[in-house]
């Protein structure tokens, strides 16, 4: 589907579901925005018999899996933009051509943070101040918003490892853990191409829009660093929550070894005296005796008693 928002001189909207002119007429309105929101092939083509744009930035548009990115071409620029949902295995992508009086939203899923900003420019009552850079901005600003959501639903989960309210298995519980920093980390590698991306858009001369908003797009690199600093400050707490279970699991996995070693060590020498008066030899006194029985009790008794108060009293157990 194709949208356009034209304003003309006056601030008055042609809002229209096609596009069937050329953009030499572009020239005729103060700006324009023109959104593709999962365009047929037909409307593809679009990008290239109408918008004449070069056919490497419209490779990028059709393909996808691109880095977030700023690319310059004769008269326009093109900005990818990927975006992340609730879904953090499925992630989408924005392109966003802007020329000197418009702008060219293209994705092949409906987003929201598009939505967002196409309802809020239809119902915005004064648009004098309004232009083809306040819309990329306000597209931006709700794309970088939308991260703070899914790192906060993180941060519960995270906690809820961390306390453990329900005493789960730590097998179940790290391989949680795992699953949380791997997501984590899609989201670190989705935020710093991006953040790197708006910080090459602040200081590029070819876009002149930017400038004369610089503060707007400083704040929403501010909110870039904070979701970085997020992003690692989680990841570091996963980190400290893997080595504690991992020490845990080390603790009671030496305490069940301490025990079993013990054992063995009382019961060796029972063996040893028993494996000595098992043997079948005829000239073993002892073997004749009346009371050699209890005798050989009592000191495996006394040897028993002995090697445990001293365990004991060593702290073993």
């Amino acid at each position: 589907m194709i949208q356009m928002l034209a304003i003309t001189n006056d601030n008055e909207r042609i809002i229209k579901q096609s596009l069937d002119r050329d953009t030499n007429k572009m020239e005729h309105f103060k700006w324009v925005w023109i959104d593709f929101n999962n365009p047929t092939d037909e409307e593809i083509k679009k990008l290239d018999t109408v918008l004449h744009f070069h056919p490497l930035a419209i490779e990028d548009c059709i393909y996808g899996q691109q880095r977030s990115k700023l690319d310059y071409y004769d008269g326009y620029s093109l900005i990818v933009i990927r975006t992340i949902g609730k879904d953090l295995y499925h992630q989408n992508e924005i392109n966003i051509f802007i020329g000197d009086n418009y702008l060219v939203t293209f994705h092949l899923a409906n987003l929201i943070e598009v939505n967002q900003v196409w309802n809020m420019t239809i119902k915005q009552e004064n648009l004098e101040c309004w232009d083809e850079y306040h819309v990329f901005y306000e597209i931006f600003d709700k794309v970088v918003d939308n991260f703070f959501p899914i790192i906060y639903q993180l941060e519960e989960e995270i906690n809820k490892v961390e306390e453990n309210p329900n005493r789960l298995d730590m097998h179940i519980l790290l391989d949680h853990l795992f699953e949380l920093r791997h997501e984590l980390l899609k989201l670190r590698h989705t935020i710093n191409p991006i953040r790197d991306l708006l910080y090459r858009i602040l200081n590029t001369h070819h876009l002149p829009g930017i400038k004369e908003r610089r503060e707007y797009f400083a704040d929403i690199y501010d909110h870039l660093l904070k979701l970085t600093d997020m992003v690692n400050s989680n990841r570091e707490i996963t980190n400290d929550i893997r080595d504690n279970f991992i020490s845990i699991n080390s603790y009671q996995q030496n305490k069940v070894i301490q025990i079993l070693t013990v054992i063995t060590s009382v019961f060796a020498p029972l063996t040893f005296i028993a494996g000595i008066y098992g043997m079948n030899f005829v000239n073993m006194p002892e073997l004749t005796w009346d009371y050699g029985y209890f005798i050989i009790l009592i000191i495996m008794f006394i040897v028993s008693f002995s090697m445990i108060a001293y365990f004991r009293k060593k702290g073993w157990f």
